[in-house]
């Protein structure tokens, strides 16, 4: 398969504003018919050929995509130099992985490719992020480590492109080390703008401040690319394995599964992306990071891409619980409330 870097689309814009986001109502908690709850957030809509279809709130504000970012960080890898990955592999490498032993095993052997050990990994140690491994990892008496925290496949990929690269290995995290250097330029190329703010996101890699457009551009990108370029390679390995990048079960995966040729990853503080083969793509960021409210109000914006709300109705809504029964719903509000003919 062609190794062959896809040339930037035009140079980027300038950073996005780095201010207070006009977020809006996007999603209520009813229960027993009374607005319980509202939700604030942004959301965006791009058709097929990049316009903005639809838009609620801020979606020009620098945020933090937190592991949303992480196929982009994926594509910046293999244009470092990440040597050659089969496809279920590069999946863990974009992955919010659940800790299932199927995910350390694949971890594990990148960082055997690079003849390294887990000690060598300078994210922080934690307990499986998927509730069923974590609570299985506990029974057994394990402590946090390197290998079972979400994000270790990135971390395992970043050493193993240093390995290549010969570059130190030791200081791989730091946003001067030409590793990170190569991954803000594909994060400014794929979002078409400038980085506004770096810090330091929680496994501890540099995280890039962008805007909500601008992530959900990058997303448009990778499920457009063709399969012999670095975006279409994540983009496959994403959507044929993507209990690889989330865990069995979880809601990213299962929508992936229920939409065919979707491309889609989530991110802590309640933010998700999502992009069909022709364009079309969803960006959708909570204000409160509640992640309750991201699934129901990525669906309502799919909705908004044509994708059939039959398809989308087991993630339309979560149920509101009362004395044991479901006495409510979560659903989008406002501006995304379903149409008519959503129903």
């Amino acid at each position: 398969m062609s190794q062959s870097t896809t040339p930037p689309h035009r140079a980027p814009q300038a950073p996005p504003e780095v201010r207070e986001p006009a977020h809006v109502p996007v999603a209520h908690v009813i229960r027993g018919g009374v607005i319980e709850g509202v939700h604030h957030g942004s959301v965006v809509v791009l058709a097929a050929d990049g316009t903005v279809e639809f838009q609620a709130g801020d979606i020009e504000a620098a945020f933090y995509p937190r592991s949303a970012i992480k196929p982009l960080q994926a594509v910046g890898l293999l244009r470092a130099g990440l040597p050659p990955l089969d496809d279920e592999t590069l999946a863990l490498v974009a992955a919010s992985h659940s800790g299932a032993e199927r995910h350390l095993a694949v971890a594990r052997r990148i960082l055997d490719t690079a003849g390294l050990a887990e000690d060598e990994l300078r994210n922080v140690p934690d307990l499986p992020y998927g509730a069923v491994e974590r609570d299985d990892w506990l029974r057994r008496g394990l402590a946090p480590s390197r290998l079972a925290q979400n994000c270790s496949g990135k971390h395992s990929a970043m050493l193993l492109t240093a390995r290549a690269r010969g570059w130190r290995l030791d200081t791989y995290l730091d946003p001067e080390h030409p590793l990170q250097q190569e991954i803000a330029t594909t994060v400014a190329d794929l979002t078409g703008q400038g980085i506004a703010h770096v810090t330091v996101d929680g496994c501890g890699a540099p995280l890039f401040a962008v805007s909500l457009h601008g992530l959900t551009r990058a997303a448009a990108r990778l499920a457009t690319a063709s399969p012999d370029t670095h975006e279409g390679r994540v983009a496959h390995a994403m959507r044929t394995h993507p209990e690889m990048v989330s865990g069995s079960g979880r809601d990213t995966a299962r929508l992936v599964h229920a939409v065919p040729g979707l491309l889609a990853k989530d991110g802590f503080e309640g933010v998700q992306i999502a992009a069909l083969p022709d364009g079309r793509a969803v960006g959708v960021k909570i204000a409160d990071g509640a992640d309750r409210a991201r699934m129901p109000v990525t669906a309502a914006a799919l909705a908004r891409c044509g994708i059939d709300p039959g398809v989308l109705a087991p993630f339309a809504a979560t149920p509101v619980i009362g004395g044991g029964a479901p006495v409510g719903e979560l659903r989008a509000a406002g501006a995304l409330a379903p149409r008519p003919t959503d129903t």
